[in-house]
């Protein structure tokens, strides 16, 4: 047994006591193994890689804690209340497009953030009680939830996963938009039709309509949505058109959200920056503390050693190994699976074409956040919705889309060269 698989067994090991038998938070137990693996490896402590691997996601860090500033904004002036009671009064007679258009809401967040947990706590939370009230069973509601925030985290603009292995093999994140709506959109319609459909058929309008705060729309009118419009203008204008130069997301996030200050409700803004940021405050942990591990695995030989183990797989064997690993492996983190094995396998993949299969496995990647122990989106899914009592029954629900994400994404990665050919 080699040097580097003893080190990967050892971290992984430290991982799992400190997630399961000490109850650690992720970060931490990532923290912890990383210092492990460095022991292992009679590599010392060597500080300087904890800090760069700590600092390693630091853009995608400024992302997320600018873009819960900015929902956290337009949750307290009642952006999201007055969008969701519109799309909900327009569309009510229609309950395949109302759940589609709910799931796009649920999405939303995670869309502009990259992260599952904006979108499950901020959405998804509101939409909740909308669901119950629609009729659907807390545990599909639950489940609906946890879905949309993956498939938001893999929706455009914003996709951390095939960021970070794009950054593995210096492939900058450009030309990915039509490929993940491809990917994202399809399998959330499916999912909520296939959650939610039979139950909001029998839906009764005039038992929802007193839930829905329908004040808002008729108090501030269209002005109310300004800082989603400017946030969308903003982005079309710097990364589709081009017309002007990129500040970058996190520059767009704050003006839009200094916008809402002024466009609905009195936000009370310490609180709500304060509010924003521990939110966010453990996805950024996650992240620092997989960058940590990532950067001790590449010191220590690691993460060359699964590189070589998995372009030496049999070709027909590649596929099967993508599908079951990378979801596996986000037990650790999605984040870290589109690290440690998303790049490895890209690389085995480099006869397609290199954007749709990185989008490909970015959406198997996002399996990640539905895995324990960490399992993110499904844990907090369970959390925001009354009367579901343990994520074990919301992981169960979710099997039927859980595999259609598996399948619709190693349709992307098979196939990569001719779908490219066909979307140009």
């Amino acid at each position: 047994m080699n040097l580097q698989l003893i080190t990967f067994l050892v971290m992984v090991a430290i991982f799992m006591l400190g997630c399961f038998l000490f109850k650690l938070p992720v970060s931490v137990s990532l923290m912890l193994s990383s210092i492990g693996g460095a022991l292992a490896a009679s590599e010392g402590g060597p500080i300087r890689h904890f800090v760069e691997g700590t600092f390693s996601y630091i853009d995608t860090i400024l992302i997320i804690c600018s873009a819960m500033i900015f929902m956290k904004v337009i949750e307290d002036s009642g952006a999201l209340d007055a969008l969701c009671s519109l799309i909900i009064r327009k569309f009510h007679k229609y309950p395949a497009l109302l759940l589609i258009f709910i799931m796009f809401v649920i999405m939303f967040p995670g869309m502009i953030t990259g992260s599952s947990t904006a979108a499950v706590l901020s959405g998804g939370s509101i939409m909740a009680p909308v669901l119950l009230t629609m009729g659907i069973d807390p545990v599909s509601t639950a489940a609906i939830i946890a879905v949309g925030g993956l498939m938001g985290m893999v929706a455009p603009p914003v996709n951390l996963p095939a960021m970070i292995i794009g950054g593995g093999i210096d492939t900058p994140f450009a030309g990915f938009g039509l490929p993940l709506v491809l990917l994202a959109f399809p399998v959330a319609i499916f999912s909520v039709l296939f959650l939610g459909l039979k139950s909001v058929r029998q839906m009764d309008y005039e038992k929802v309509a007193p839930t829905l705060n329908q004040e808002l729309s008729s108090q501030y009118g269209f002005r109310i949505y300004l800082p989603i419009l400017l946030l969308v203008i903003l982005m079309c204008l710097t990364k589709i058109a081009k017309v002007i130069p990129d500040v970058g997301m996190p520059v767009m996030f704050l003006v839009s959200a200094a916008l809402g200050l002024f466009t609905g409700k009195k936000v009370k803004v310490l609180d709500a920056v304060q509010e924003a940021v521990h939110t966010a405050l453990p996805v950024m942990g996650i992240l620092m503390g997989v960058g940590m591990f990532i950067q001790i695995m590449t010191l220590t030989g690691v993460r060359g050693f699964i590189v070589s183990v998995c372009l030496g797989l049999p070709a027909q064997l590649l596929y099967l190994a993508a599908a079951v690993s990378i979801p596996l492996f986000g037990a650790v983190s999605s984040f870290g699976a589109a690290s440690v094995l998303g790049v490895p396998f890209t690389l085995a993949f480099l006869n397609g074409n290199t954007i749709v299969t990185i989008a490909g496995l970015s959406l198997i990647a996002s399996l990640g956040d539905m895995m324990p122990p960490t399992a993110l989106a499904g844990i907090f899914a369970a959390k925001v919705t009354p009367g579901v009592d343990n994520y074990t029954s919301v992981l169960k629900r979710c099997m039927v889309p859980m595999a259609a994400v598996m399948v619709w994404g190693l349709v992307f990665v098979i196939f990569s060269s001719r779908i490219a050919g066909l979307i140009g």
